[in-house]
């Protein structure tokens, strides 16, 4: 235990002595998590739209002047030419056109049918399918206002749509996306860091000075391993704070289940950056191998994407990514308010793979005396 000790001592002066390491460590992870969950926002807004006005009724009117007062569109014109709205799709000045036709105050009144046309500008599918959205709820509660003021009941259709949307009732997207976010900052620094340790003592040439020593391979790894694990601790820490003080994330569960998972989480992370570095004999060669793990593990992690719209063969991957078992579990237990024992799945699946990557760091390193 004393060599450990030992070892941990010399790992932690190491990291302090480097000036550069502290902002690394405990400012840049705070300015990260704030810029990433501003911008990592996936609503829609600003989006530039052209209303096709061949009615010219009053009914028409108030839908237009109903879509100009909503803080997602902004109307850049209303027309009753078509090719206008084209035109500025095609200048990408215009990312939807609402097509009123002729007769649609008309229709309505005598409860004929009336079609509404939406273009979309889809190059970009995500932003297109979003806006047909908002605009698709506008429309339709501009209709049940027109129909409640006739006296019309439920809009005139017989039916009463109730929404309620649980565990973010405001819909907001910073309680989905900061959690993930701080899974991905704790997971880059766990595996950059790790992932350069002894392949940086074999730079500087300290590695055999290590080497000679009496201390088994286990304790060398551990001891190796300690220092990064207290410093993603208290990584999580800070990240958990600014969490929750700044962007007001809820945490529902039980913080023990999150620091229980977290440790565990960062063992797995150490130990396959411990393994890198083993096999690796610069750091330029553990930052890109380093690099190319972490890519592929945060965009397969659900953390941008559900796992449910990627390809089958892409969800079966997803089954071996430490990543999305850790975002899984910090979003059920902030905004769910999962137990423990609605995670043990995954808590077993990561503990299983944090024994085996760290026992495969121990027998690959190579101690030569």
């Amino acid at each position: 235990m004393r060599k450990i000790i030992f070892i941990v001592q010399k790992e932690f002066k190491q990291i302090f002595r480097n000036k550069m390491m502290k902002p690394i460590i405990f400012v840049m992870p705070i300015v990260q998590l704030a810029v990433l969950a501003y911008t990592a926002d996936f609503t829609v807004k600003n989006i530039n739209i052209f209303v096709e006005d061949q009615d010219h009724s009053s009914l028409s009117v108030g839908l237009v002047n109903k879509i100009s007062a909503s803080e997602n569109f902004n109307l850049i014109a209303a027309s009753n030419t078509y090719a206008e709205g084209v035109k500025g799709i095609e200048k990408n000045k215009i990312d939807i056109i609402l097509s009123i036709p002729q007769n649609f105050n008309k229709n309505i009144n005598t409860n004929k049918k009336s079609d509404l046309f939406i273009t979309a500008d889809a190059i970009n599918g995500i932003k297109a399918g979003v806006s047909i959205n908002y605009l698709q709820n506008i429309i339709m509660a501009f209709m049940q206002e027109q129909a409640s003021a006739k006296g019309l009941k439920n809009g005139g259709s017989g039916i009463n749509i109730i929404k309620r949307d649980w565990y973010n009732p405001n819909l907001n997207y910073k309680y989905f996306m900061v959690p993930g976010i701080l899974v991905l900052l704790v997971t880059m620094i766990a595996l950059f860091l790790s992932g350069m340790n002894i392949v940086r003592e074999k730079e500087i040439g300290t590695i055999e000075q290590l080497n000679v020593t009496p201390i088994k391979k286990h304790e060398f790894i551990i001891g190796k391993l300690l220092p990064f694990l207290i410093l993603g601790i208290v990584e999580f820490t800070i990240g958990l704070v600014v969490a929750l003080l700044w962007f007001k994330v809820p945490l529902l569960g039980n913080v023990f289940v999150i620091y229980t998972y977290t440790i565990m989480y960062l063992i797995l992370i150490l130990g396959m950056g411990m393994f890198i570095s083993t096999i690796t004999n610069t750091q330029q060669q553990a930052l890109f191998l380093s690099w190319f793990f972490s890519v592929i593990f945060i965009l397969m992690s659900g953390l941008f994407t559900p796992i449910e719209s990627m390809p089958v063969w892409a969800q079966k991957i997803t089954l071996f990514n430490p990543v999305r078992y850790y975002v899984e579990v910090v979003r059920l237990v902030m905004l769910k308010g999962s137990s423990f024992m609605s995670i043990i799945n995954n808590f077993l699946i990561i503990s299983f793979s944090a024994i085996l990557v760290n026992a495969l760091a121990v027998i690959n390193y190579r101690k030569t005396a």
